[in-house]
C-alpha cells in the first residue's frame, strides 16, 4: 500500500514543498527512509515507531520504505516525524484520510516517545509559503500556531499529540483555526524604560542618532572610556519608528529559523543585537555546516550594536562589507548555499587609542603614534567608508553630570518628532513604505539630493579636500537630505551640506 503526505521544509526564509511518500511491502520487517535526509530524520525511525505504539496504534509487520522527495533537495530537522507516522497510518489502513484533504494540507511536527508533538524551527517560514504551494491548510505543532497564525488565507492547526490528530482527522473533536491579532499582541508587551534624558550631555551624538534613525545611517563613534557610548546606542530604539506588520513577519521568520523565539510567538519589537568581540565570522555573518543566521541576521529591521570594534578580529569585520552595501548575508558552503535578510542599522563604538584618552580634555593619552597608528589599522578604509556618520564623544563635564533637571535634557520624545517628521517625508518621496534614505540608489541621489548653488560650492571644495570616494560622496548627499527631512526643508541648503559633511570628516 501506497499513500503520500504533503510536507515543507525551509532553506534560508523560504519554505519548499517536501512529498512524503510512504510504502508498505510484504518481506523482511525493516524501516528505511530515504531521499538525501540529515542524521536526524534518519532517527526519526525510532521516534516514530515507538510514539505510534505509544498512541495506540500497532506499526503493520511490514518492510516500510520512507521516499522525502525531491531527493535531491536536502532535508534536515525533526520536523518529518509527525507526517511520516500518519503516512504510515495511512498505507496500513489505520485511519482514513480523504485525497482532497491531503492535496490542501502541509503536515510538519515532531514527535516524542510517548506521542507528543514538540514545537519545530521555520513554523512562520512554511506558513508564509503555504499559500504559494497551493495549500489551504497547515497542521503543525500547538507551540507553533501563534506565529503562523500572523498568516491570512490559510487555516492553521494547532496539535498537542498524535492522538488529538488522529480525533481531529476523524471528526470526532474540532480544532479552531488560530489567527493571532498583531495589535492586541504588540499592545500588550512592555515598552522600554530607556530614555535619552538619562544621558547627560552630549547633545552632538543625540542628534547624530535623530539623524541615524531618520535616514537609516550607519554611525560610530569614538570616546574616551564612560563618555557613554553605550547608554547612547542602547537607547536608539526609542526614537525609531514602530515595526510595520511586513517588518514583524520578516524579522519572526528569521528567528523562527534559527530556533530562537522561545516563549515569545513574534518579534515585535525592533531587535538590538550585540554580540561580543570575540564572536567568529560564522557567528557575525552566519554559517555553520547547514547554515543558519548570524547575528546580522538577528538584527534585521533592527540596530546591530558593536562595542568595542577594533577588538573584533580583522576577517569578521571584513565580512560585514557585503551585508552593509547589499542587506543580505550570502552564505555558501559545499551542501548547499543560502541567502538571509540582513537590513540592520549599526552603531559602533571604540576608543580612539589603546588608553583610550586620544583627544580627550580630561585626561592625557599615553600611547606613542606607532601605537595609535597600529590600533587605528585595524579598521579598514573600505569598511570605514560603508559607515555613513562619525561622531567623536567627549566625556561628560562635572556641571552636565550633576544637573538635576530632566527637562534640560534632550528627551526620546522630543528627537522622535523629527524622525516621525523625516519618514513621513520619505514615504511620500518613494511611496514605499520601510525605505529610507540611507537606502537611495545612485539614480535616486540624483533625483532627489539636489543641492542649492552655496551647498554645490561647499560639497565641491570638500570632495577635494576630503579626497571622497564616490561612495562617501553619495553617501554625504543621503545624509543632507536626511538633515534636511528632519529640519522640514524641501531643498539641501548650506548648512545641510555642512553638517553632513561633519559626519563624515
Amino acid at each position: 500500500m501506497h499513500t503520500k503526505i504533503f510536507s515543507a521544509t525551509t532553506i534560508g526564509v523560504n519554505a519548499h514543498q517536501v512529498d512524503v511518500e510512504v510504502d508498505l511491502a510484504f518481506g523482511l520487517i525493516n524501516f528505511f527512509i530515504v531521499g538525501l535526509p540529515d542524521v536526524a530524520i534518519k532517527e526519526s525511525r525510532q521516534r516514530v515507531l515507538t510514539a505510534v505504539k505509544n498512541s495506540g496504534f500497532r506499526m503493520p509487520e511490514k518492510k516500510i520504505t520512507v521516499n522525502l522527495a525531491p531527493a535531491n533537495l536536502k532535508k534536515e530537522g525533526t520536523l518529518f516525524d509527525l507526517p511520516i507516522a500518519l503516512g504510515i497510518l495511512k498505507a496500513g489502513n489505520m485511519i482514513q484520510l480523504s485525497q482532497s484533504f491531503l492535496e490542501e494540507t502541509i503536515i510538519i511536527g515532531e514527535l516524542s516517545l510517548d506521542g507528543k508533538i514538540n514545537p519545530i524551527q521555520g513554523a512562520l517560514s512554511i506558513a508564509c509559503d503555504a499559500k504559494r504551494l497551493g495549500k489551504k491548510r497547515l497542521i503543525l505543532p500547538k507551540e507553533n500556531a501563534a506565529e503562523a497564525g500572523l498568516i491570512e488565507g490559510v487555516d492553521v492547526i494547532g496539535v498537542s499529540s498524535l492522538v488529538d490528530l488522529i480525533h481531529y482527522i476523524n471528526g470526532e473533536s474540532s480544532i479552531t483555526p488560530t489567527k493571532t491579532n498583531v495589535s492586541e499582541f504588540i499592545n500588550s508587551q512592555k515598552t522600554t524604560e530607556l530614555d535619552f534624558a538619562d544621558v547627560k550631555g552630549q547633545a552632538w551624538a543625540k542628534r547624530a542618532l535623530q539623524i541615524a534613525a531618520a535616514g537609516r545611517h550607519n554611525v560610530i563613534f569614538s570616546g574616551p572610556p564612560g563618555s557613554g557610548k553605550t547608554m547612547l546606542a542602547k537607547r536608539l530604539l526609542t526614537i525609531m519608528p514602530d515595526m510595520t506588520f511586513d517588518e514583524i513577519i520578516d524579522t519572526t521568520k528569521v528567528y523562527s529559523i534559527s530556533g530562537k523565539l522561545g516563549n515569545k510567538s513574534l518579534v515585535v519589537q525592533r531587535p538590538f543585537r550585540s554580540p561580543h568581540h570575540s564572536v567568529s565570522q560564522a557567528g557575525l555573518i552566519g554559517g555553520g555546516t547547514f547554515p543558519k543566521p548570524g547575528e546580522v541576521s538577528l538584527a534585521h529591521h533592527g540596530i546591530l550594536f558593536l562595542d568595542e570594534l577594533t577588538e573584533f578580529k580583522r576577517d569578521v569585520l571584513e565580512a560585514l562589507r557585503q551585508p552593509l552595501e547589499n542587506r543580505v548575508a550570502d552564505i555558501a558552503r559545499v551542501q548547499q548555499s543560502v541567502q538571509y535578510p540582513a537590513s540592520f542599522l549599526l552603531v559602533a563604538a571604540l576608543n580612539p587609542c589603546p588608553c583610550g584618552y586620544l583627544g580627550d580634555t580630561t585626561k592625557t593619552c599615553t600611547c606613542s603614534q606607532a601605537q595609535i597608528q597600529k590600533y587605528q589599522d585595524k579598521l579598514s578604509g573600505p569598511l570605514l567608508d560603508r559607515i555613513d556618520i562619525r561622531v567623536s564623544v567627549q566625556a561628560v563635564s562635572y556641571q552636565d553630570a550633576t544637573r538635576d533637571n530632566k527637562a534640560d535634557e534632550i528627551s526620546s520624545e522630543f528627537l522622535k518628532v523629527g524622525v516621525k517628521k523625516a519618514l513621513d517625508v520619505q514615504l511620500q518621496r518613494f511611496g514605499v513604505e520601510g525605505k529610507a534614505n540611507g537606502m537611495m540608489t545612485a539614480q535616486e541621489v540624483k533625483t532627489y539630493c539636489v543641492l542649492t548653488p552655496e551647498a554645490e560650492i561647499i560639497m565641491q571644495k570638500a570632495f577635494a579636500k576630503l579626497n571622497l570616494s564616490m561612495r562617501s560622496y553619495h553617501k554625504t548627499l543621503k545624509i543632507a537630505r536626511t538633515i534636511a527631512d528632519v529640519d522640514g526643508s524641501e531643498k539641501i541648503d548650506s548648512k545641510h551640506i555642512q553638517e553632513a559633511i561633519m559626519y563624515k570628516s
